[in-house]
């Protein structure tokens, strides 16, 4: 029968070998990632070591410091060095080497030289924030104006990250309804390809850069020593230098990024820029809402006053009518006098002139000289005025006051 052992035997072994040959403790150099403490006050980190060339982690550890001893370093390392324990750290640690049967190998942090103030990450990040300040672009991207409606949003994530399905349903879902236009532009968001990644998809969104709003550089959790990427000189130049907001979600709650530094705003996770984003529209939206209000407070006003004006002009209106239409009407009561005496006294005048006139006819009417014992002769129905037209033979006709005579001439 083959012989075998139980994964318990096998790590017992290994556990044994590990004490027989590293019985000793070590003074190690390494930097500090993913830090952090749990509720019984043991710290657990990880060690890690990165390629002095290409910046690439080439070793890692998991690592611990006992409640104990943690609360002893702890306070010594922050007085001595002037800064808070946690990642991006470069430490010089005495460690003695551990193989837990459960948790595997492990180093258990004995004591750290506070002469390591500044780990490597963190000096490297100073140094690129440094070198940013002074070509005059650290602060380019904080001081563009942010959108009033940052609803197009350029998305630099990868496709398959949850951390993206995590931005999209926060975005898409938020109670108050806004729409939001997300265009995915897909990068590698960890390991060596990820600098290449994003300056691309930076590229890719700056030829239609007049189709967004923001862009937004996303991804999910994962180890503070995954974060390499975020501190490249090229990638935070390049968003330091973008002409959109950017806003990032890219790390943990204990870690920024140069990226972080120079963005226009930090979020600490994808979830946390879409709340940003749904935050700035609501925002908006808040102060529509009161303009709208406003717009109709005022309206109400204006509305009322100009009513009360209305009823003041309408009462005015009425007053001065009727107080003008009493002093025409006086004044239309003297005209018609007016008018009335001198109608009467038009008319006596016509009257007195028609009366002679009258007199005038009569005493040139036939009828007023036939009266007088005038006689008025007439041939062919016309009076006559001279006896040259008559021919004997003539029929002449002689009408007197009373009466007509019939005459024939004789001789003329």
């Amino acid at each position: 029968m083959m012989d075998f052992l139980t994964l318990s035997e096998l790590n017992a072994l290994v556990a044994d070998c590990i004490k027989d040959n590293f019985p000793d403790t070590y003074w190690v150099i390494a930097e500090t990632s993913d830090v952090r403490v749990n509720q019984s006050g043991h710290c657990y980190l990880e060690l890690i070591e990165k390629s002095q060339l290409t910046g690439a982690v080439v070793a890692k550890a998991r690592s611990y410091i006992w409640n104990q001893t943690f609360r002893m370093l702890k306070p010594l390392f922050e007085e001595k060095t002037g800064q808070s324990f946690g990642s991006g750290l470069k430490i010089l640690i005495k460690a003695v080497v551990d193989f837990h049967p459960n948790y595997g190998y492990g180093i258990n942090i004995l004591d750290i030289d506070p002469a390591y103030t500044l780990g490597e990450t963190q000096l490297r990040r100073q140094q690129i924030l440094n070198q940013l300040k002074e070509e005059g672009v650290l602060e380019m991207n904080k001081e563009l104006p942010m959108p009033l409606t940052p609803q197009r949003i350029a998305v630099i994530t990868s496709a398959t990250a949850a951390g993206y399905e995590d931005f999209l349903a926060q975005l898409h879902h938020n109670p108050q309804g806004f729409v939001f236009y997300p265009k995915l532009f897909p990068a590698v968001m960890q390991g060596e390809q990820t600098e290449s990644a994003i300056l691309s998809a930076l590229d890719q969104i700056f030829a239609h850069v007049e189709l967004f709003d923001v862009v937004a550089i996303v991804r999910g959790g994962g180890a503070t020593s995954d974060l390499a990427a975020f501190d490249s000189y090229l990638t935070a130049a390049a968003c330091a230098q973008f002409p959109l907001p950017v806003i990032t979600g890219i790390g943990h709650e204990r870690d920024d990024t140069v990226l972080d530094m120079v963005a226009h705003y930090k979020a600490k996770t994808p979830t946390a820029v879409a709340d940003y984003l749904i935050h700035c529209m609501a925002t908006i939206h808040e102060q529509l809402l009161d303009t709208e209000s406003s717009i109709h407070e005022k309206a109400k006003e204006r509305l009322s006053l100009a009513a009360d004006e209305l009823r003041n002009l309408t009462f005015s209106l009425q007053h001065k009518s009727l107080n003008l239409i009493e002093k025409n009407h006086s004044s239309l009561e003297l005209i018609q006098m007016d008018l009335k005496n001198r109608c009467m006294q038009l008319l006596s005048t016509h009257q007195h002139q028609l009366t002679k006139w009258e007199s005038v006819i009569q005493l040139s009417s036939p009828q007023y000289i036939l009266a007088k014992g005038y006689s008025i002769t007439r041939f062919n129905g016309k009076a006559l005025k001279s006896t040259n037209v008559l021919r004997p033979g003539d029929q002449i006709e002689t009408q007197f006051r009373e009466g007509t005579l019939k005459s024939v001439v004789v001789s003329g």
